[in-house]
C-alpha cells in the first residue's frame, strides 16, 4: 500500500509518515502542489493523502489535474478548512472523502484502508505448503496459527512469496519495500531473511542463497 502523502507542515507531515509506516504503509512525502502533481503522473499510489492549502497550486488543483489525466488513485483531502463549501467542492472535483484536522489516527488509518478496498480488488492469500500471507490483513500464519513478523520482516517476505521459485535479488527487494526517502543495506536484507527462515522454519518452506545473485523461495524438499 503506497500513500502519497502531501502535507506542507514539515512538522505534522512526519508525525502522519511515522502513522502509516506503523501500520506497514509505505510512504512518499513531498510539502507543494507541484511535487504532488509530478509525482502522480510518473508513478501509481495505492491513495494519496492532500492537505487543501499548499505553496505553489492547491490541493483542488492537484485533483483536477489528477482527474483530468484519468488517474484513478483514490484521494483523502485532510485540511483544516471544516466549511462545508470546501468539502463539497473537493468531493465534486474528484476527491474520495474529507477529514478535519486535527483528526484521530486510527480513524485517518481506516478511511485510507476503506479507501483503498473499494478502488483495488481484494489481494488473494498467498499460499505455500502450510505458510499463509493475508496481504490485505498483513497476517502470516504457519497450519493456521500467526507468526509474529515485523514491519520490514512482513514485507521481505511478501516480495519473496510474490516471487516463489524465482531467485530475487537483494537489491529487488529493497527497492520493493522501501518508501521514498528511506534507506535500506544489502547487509540489512540479510538479517532480515536470517530471522525470516528461523520464523518459517516448521512451515516447510525454504529460501535458499543463491551467491551472487540473490534468494530463492520455494517448498522445501521432503
Amino acid at each position: 500500500m503506497h500513500v502519497l502523502l502531501v502535507e506542507d507542515d514539515l512538522v505534522l507531515a512526519d508525525g502522519i509518515a511515522r502513522i502509516l509506516s506503523g501500520h506497514g504503509m509505505a510512504v512518499e512525502a513531498v510539502n507543494n502542489g507541484e511535487a504532488a502533481d509530478r509525482a502522480l503522473a510518473s508513478r501509481e499510489m495505492s491513495v494519496m493523502v492532500l492537505d487543501i492549502g499548499l505553496p505553489g497550486i492547491d490541493g483542488f488543483e492537484v485533483v483536477r489535474r489528477l482527474r483530468a489525466r484519468g488517474g484513478n488513485t483514490p484521494v483523502l483531502l485532510l485540511t483544516a478548512r471544516d466549511d462545508v463549501q470546501d468539502r463539497v467542492r473537493g468531493l465534486e472535483i474528484g476527491a474520495d472523502d474529507y477529514l478535519v484536522k486535527p483528526f484521530a489516527a486510527p480513524e485517518l488509518v481506516a478511511r485510507l484502508k476503506a479507501l483503498v478496498r473499494r478502488s483495488h480488488p481484494r489481494q488473494s492469500d498467498m499460499q505455500i505448503n502450510g505458510l499463509q500471507l493475508d496481504p490485505f490483513s498483513r497476517r502470516a500464519t504457519i497450519d493456521g496459527q500467526v507468526i509474529e513478523l515485523s514491519a520490514r520482516e512482513w514485507a521481505v517476505l511478501e516480495v519473496l512469496m510474490q516471487n516463489a521459485s524465482r531467485v530475487v535479488s537483494k537489491q529487488q527487494i529493497i527497492d520493493a519495500i522501501l518508501s521514498w526517502g528511506e534507506e535500506l543495506t544489502l547487509n540489512a536484507v540479510e538479517v532480515y531473511v536470517s530471522r525470516i527462515r528461523s520464523k518459517i522454519a516448521s512451515a516447510g518452506i525454504a529460501i535458499k542463497t543463491i551467491r551472487g545473485f540473490g534468494y530463492l523461495l520455494e517448498p522445501a524438499a521432503a
